[in-house]
């Protein structure tokens, strides 16, 4: 329990920014599932959601809420699994 003035608003501003993090990350992880959940439906706009959860670690990225390396290697990881998708849905377009 704080014991000071400035400590007790310390304190407030702690639990304000803490809640204001948690809605920021909890964002961006339902900005990625979307997107995984889309490639693996197959969905037609897999590319918009992949714009969508790159812009948001991008932003995230920004305000020190995550890494910059961290959000460059999720970048990363989304690019490549749609690129396989769309590969693979290539590949079997031509099978067909």
């Amino acid at each position: 329990m704080p014991n000071t003035k400035s400590a007790i608003k310390r304190l407030r501003k702690i639990k304000v920014r803490t809640a204001r993090n948690k809605a920021k990350r909890s964002e961006l992880k339902t900005a990625i599932r979307r997107f995984n959940e889309a490639l693996a439906n197959n969905s037609p706009n897999t590319e918009q959601l992949l714009r969508i959860a790159i812009k948001k670690l991008d932003k995230a990225a920004a305000k020190n809420l995550i890494h910059k390396n961290k959000a460059s290697r999720k970048k990363s990881q989304l690019m490549k699994a749609f690129y396989a998708a769309q590969v693979a849905k290539t590949a079997q377009v031509a099978n067909n």
